[in-house]
């Protein structure tokens, strides 16, 4: 059980010592993250269509 109390102990003391982002800065990357997303699904969606296209003349 005193491992266990240690272990928490130490984590806790590591977490403070973490610099966490702004509220700013994760609403950027927030919004880095969804646009990212949009232009590959977008990305692939063109990719899909042509190549359905292409397989759809071959067959």
């Amino acid at each position: 059980m005193g491992k266990i109390f240690s272990f928490i102990r130490e984590a806790r003391a590591e977490l403070k010592k973490v610099t966490w982002p702004g509220r700013q800065q994760v609403w950027y990357s927030t919004l880095v993250v969804i646009a990212f997303t949009l232009f590959v699904a977008a990305y692939l969606g063109l990719v899909d269509i042509a190549l359905t296209g292409v397989f759809a003349k071959l067959i």
